[in-house]
């Protein structure tokens, strides 16, 4: 009978009034003699947004596969730094080392409590639909957009949409169908990240659509990665060291870091264990 150990973390966990802020994720301290097909029956059954799978690398302290309970990503930023601590407890492997990953080895390190992670350099393209047709997307006045919308990808293309006020992202109302026909990309499903600044920084949220309905993301690392994107295509070498606030519209706060100097980009958060076990069919 397989048996498999696990841990559950919540990643960009800093809310002072709950105790459970942050992006959960399960953790596969050991996935070695499991198949394709018994991780992604795993994830499922946790059923979180995704779970890790712990592998043996030669050439990174650690090999992760990430799986939604549908399918596999590349890359994704709250299962990176989740991750990265289990390795760093279970492999002895310090406070900076890098993963493997289907969409690169990625360096993480932890400095002051938080795990980071330094992001592939981005690739980016312009979004086709127009101002007027992503306003009624995400059921806002068209004046709530702020500026050019962009895909990015730094390991997971997503669409970076400005919006002029944190007041328009926290009004936003998508529409699933019209995120579906304006904003999917080859994978086949919708996504829109949507953000603005602050005197902090940014407040942001990240919708979804699986199937026909849509989700929301109470903490979106890959995504994060990519406004550091947007911000280098569209401001070029100005600094940026910013708070990124998301999940407070589902109750579920969620503090990210973004960094972005001398062109790279990274993203930070802290990660907090709140239970381990085993599981076993």
């Amino acid at each position: 009978m397989p048996t498999i150990q696990y841990r559950l973390v919540n990643v960009f966990a800093e809310s002072p009034t709950s105790p459970f802020s942050g992006n959960p994720l399960a953790v596969i301290e050991d996935a070695s003699d499991l198949t394709d097909a018994e991780m992604q029956l795993v994830a499922r059954q946790f059923n979180l947004s995704e779970t890790t799978f712990i592998l043996p690398s030669e050439r990174a302290a650690a090999r992760i596969r990430i799986f939604t309970p549908a399918y596999e990503m590349p890359f994704a930023g709250h299962p990176t730094l989740g991750s990265a601590q289990v390795v760093s407890q279970l492999r002895a492997a310090g406070n900076a080392f890098a993963l493997e990953m289907a969409a690169g080895s990625i360096p993480v390190h932890c400095k002051d409590g938080r795990w980071h992670l330094a992001a592939n350099a981005p690739t980016n393209r312009p979004v086709d639909a127009t101002p007027a047709e992503l306003a009624a997307m995400l059921g806002l006045p068209l004046e709530a957009i702020a500026g050019p919308a962009l895909w990015v990808s730094c390991g997971n293309e997503q669409p970076m949409i400005p919006l002029i006020s944190a007041d328009f992202v926290h009004a936003c109302r998508p529409v699933p169908a019209l995120v579906a026909r304006h904003c999917t990309n080859d994978t086949g499903r919708g996504k829109a990240y949507v953000f603005a600044r602050t005197e902090a920084g940014f407040d942001v949220r990240f919708f979804w659509t699986p199937g026909d309905s849509l989700s929301e993301d109470p903490g979106t690392g890959s995504a994060c990665a990519n406004l550091g994107g947007w911000w280098l295509a569209t401001q070029g070498d100005v600094p940026l060291h910013a708070t990124v606030r998301q999940g407070t519209a589902i109750d579920r706060p969620n503090v990210l870091t973004l960094d972005v100097e001398d062109g790279r980009i990274q993203v930070g958060g802290r990660v907090v264990e709140v239970g381990r076990g085993t599981l076993s069919w």
